[in-house]
């Protein structure tokens, strides 16, 4: 539902809680205004060398310094995308849509953690479509997000899938800066990744927590652990058993630090990960060891290092 009025923008709210948040009235730079509304669009081409970023556009607070060889596939392109602000702030509007073309193999990532910094007006949202085109894959594997005390945070991933294309997509959220004694103190945060395949929607899922109101710590949410992460390997139309690549993940994440487990998405359309740990590395090295394993499958290569510097 889209809302407008006094302090908010035409952004779609995904969730009627954040109706409320955006009536209020930002009172540094209003919504919308430059630096407040980042745009990032990226498009990825096959060719005769291998993939190419054959379009790139970006608006504060979001930069893109072109591609890097850092991929392991021959064809492979990779972006890190960077953010001179450093975090985002109340009142953030950020728009992401990513197109990989078909047969391109395409992986973007963040330089650094995202920061979603404390608000006492409004909230920071995030919009993002991504496309995979026939036979394209996409690695798209941000670094964690760090919600800090009293943020309201909403991000709405859309995903399109085309007829024998791929994707890997990770969420790793840390709830607080976990060596200052944070811990679930952020207001709201609500996260929501919908796939739409040839025929329809494939799967969707949500997260929302809103610890003032509900008990994240509690047996059957998170318990004693703080920082949880997703992975979506996704690929309805390929010659990947689901049920055989689940098994196999689940044995990759079972002996690491975090606790992990892999089941199957609905419809066929891949396998989901789901990874708790106490620390943001034990999570993400946990979805990086699936992520390794799960790409090999589907491109014959091997997942990017997670060294960035």
């Amino acid at each position: 539902m889209a809302v407008e009025g006094p302090g908010t923008d035409a952004h779609d709210v995904p969730h009627p809680a954040f109706e409320v948040y955006a009536t209020e009235s930002v009172p540094q730079a209003a919504v919308g205004s430059p630096g407040k509304d980042g745009v990032l669009e990226l498009t990825f081409a096959a060719g005769g060398d291998g993939t190419t970023l054959v379009r790139d556009y970006a608006t504060a607070p979001f930069h893109v310094s072109g591609t890097l060889d850092h991929d392991p596939h021959p064809d492979g392109s990779t972006v890190f995308v960077q953010s001179p602000a450093g975090s985002v702030a109340q009142g953030d509007r950020h728009d992401i849509d990513i197109t990989v073309g078909s047969d391109a193999v395409a992986h973007v990532s963040t330089q650094s953690a995202t920061k979603v910094h404390s608000m006492t007006h409004n909230y920071a949202g995030v919009d993002g479509r991504l496309t995979v085109e026939k036979g394209g894959h996409l690695d798209y594997v941000p670094e964690p997000t760090i919600v800090h005390p009293k943020a309201r945070y909403c991000q709405d991933l859309t995903v399109e899938m085309c007829a024998d294309a791929t994707a890997i997509l990770a969420d790793v959220v840390v709830p607080g800066r976990l060596a200052r004694g944070e811990r679930f103190a952020f207001e709201r945060y609500f996260s929501r990744v919908q796939v739409q395949g040839p025929d329809g929607l494939l799967f969707a899922d949500t997260a929302h927590i809103a610890p003032e109101k509900s008990a994240p710590t509690a047996p059957g949410v998170v318990g004693e652990f703080s920082v949880y992460g997703t992975l979506f390997i996704v690929a309805p139309d390929t010659d990947t058993d689901p049920g055989t690549l689940s098994d196999r993940l689940h044995e990759v994440v079972a002996d690491r630090e975090a606790r992990a487990g892999a089941t199957e998405l609905p419809n066929a359309a891949g396998v989901m990960i789901r990874a708790l740990g106490e620390r943001s590395e034990v999570v993400t090295d946990a979805l990086h060891a699936a992520w390794d394993c799960a790409r090999r499958d589907l491109v014959g290569a091997p997942a990017p290092e997670r060294r960035k510097y």
